[in-house]
């Protein structure tokens, strides 16, 4: 089970039940990675399904008397728009990261490239329609595409944004498999994949389909997120984690009661926390030497307010204020195609459309960078 209420600076929480009624529990360390020469692409899903949601009317023609009174907001535009500045400015080796439509043309299988954006391109480039919505939609062309230009790149990084509505599934799980076995024998680089899911009616089982697949690998190509409830934008990166980094010298896991659940005294706090508790708990507290942070274990229940043992940085100090608020919370909003701030200002980024389909993106900083060495397997379970 994964949890949909996650704190700040956790990026991903899993529980895994046990029959005698004990839980297994694994928490990523949020942070943005750094690996010389990574490309990146962001591709929409270009469907026909899809139509609504770049604010074109799939129902056809009508009398004009009824056209007038169908507005629909485009609500692909200034998610692609935060995700490719982002990425372009945070990761890519070439600081232009490459869009395309996918799904497009008969039967949906073609891909329509629009080319390499920098982060001050994108960030005043509308992305409308498709040239042609796709008749189907099929995901394999779309990977193919990234996985095959960039063999190369010493790593790649790619989002596909999408209603979740995937006709070619089985196919994309038997590529998946390929893939991973062959960056297992290190005869292809690696990759990662991220699907975010999009609209009130996103099929989100077949994203959790994709994201739980198990390749018998140790790697784990894809993860998903939904548009609507990322609450900043390196929570992309939730599973992009090294196994082998430390983000602090030595550190605790601790229940409610204070009881050590894990103990890093000699090891090192890991980016990534696997630990076990002997009965459901609401939940745990990571203790770190200047800080206690902590994170829920069931949706619905709010845990502490993350402890500081030094005060806060301004970043830090908004960046909490809304973790300990709510989501709902305002904080410093900034329009969609407004310049995303740089490393030294705090702001939160909000998508415009209805009320059912806005999503809230942050790019509040983190206390942990991670830098990964070629061949370190860093999204391995």
């Amino acid at each position: 089970m994964q949890l949909k209420q996650v704190q700040d600076p956790f990026g991903e929480v899993n529980i895994y039940p046990d029959p005698n009624g004990s839980w297994r529990v694994r928490a990523s360390i949020l942070m943005e990675p750094r690996c010389e020469g990574t490309q990146t692409g962001v591709a929409m899903d270009g469907s026909a399904s899809m139509a609504n949601l770049y604010g074109v009317s799939s129902i056809g023609h009508l009398s004009a008397v009824f056209r007038e009174k169908i507005k629909l907001e485009n609500l692909i535009s200034p998610v692609a728009q935060s995700i490719c500045a982002y990425l372009a400015r945070k990761l890519d080796a070439d600081g232009g990261t490459t869009c395309i439509y996918w799904s497009t043309g008969p039967g949906g299988g073609q891909i329509e490239e629009l080319g390499d954006f920098t982060a001050d391109h994108v960030e005043n480039y509308h992305f409308g329609p498709p040239a042609h919505f796709g008749t189907g939609t099929r995901l394999l062309p779309a990977i193919q595409y990234f996985e095959k230009r960039f063999v190369d790149a010493p790593w790649g990084f790619y989002v596909f944004i999408t209603d979740g509505e995937l006709h070619d599934l089985a196919e994309v799980k038997e590529y998946s498999l390929f893939l991973a076995r062959a960056i297992a024998a290190k005869k292809r680089n690696p990759l990662k994949f991220v699907l975010i899911g999009i609209g009130a009616e996103v099929n989100e089982q077949q994203l959790i389909q994709l994201d739980d697949q198990d390749t018998g690998t140790g790697i784990d190509l894809w993860d998903h997120k939904l548009a609507a409830e990322l609450r900043s934008l390196p929570q992309i990166f939730a599973e992009v984690i090294d196994e082998n980094v430390r983000i602090a010298e030595t550190g605790r896991v601790l229940d409610p009661a204070g009881n050590v659940l894990l103990d890093y005294a000699k090891s090192g706090v890991p980016g990534w926390l696997d630990f076990f508790v002997a009965r459901p708990i609401d939940y745990f507290c990571l203790e770190l030497p200047d800080k206690k942070l902590y994170q829920s274990l069931r949706d619905g229940i709010t845990p502490p307010k993350n402890e500081y043992s030094r005060q806060l940085s301004p970043r830090e100090a908004i960046s909490e204020e809304k973790n300990n608020l709510g989501s709902t919370h305002p904080a410093v909003t900034i329009n969609a195609k407004d310049k995303a701030t740089d490393d030294k200002t705090a702001s939160t980024q909000e998508f415009e459309g209805s009320s059912d389909q806005k999503a809230t993106l942050g790019n509040a900083d983190l206390n942990f960078n991670l830098e990964f060495e070629p061949d370190s397997p860093y999204f391995s379970k």
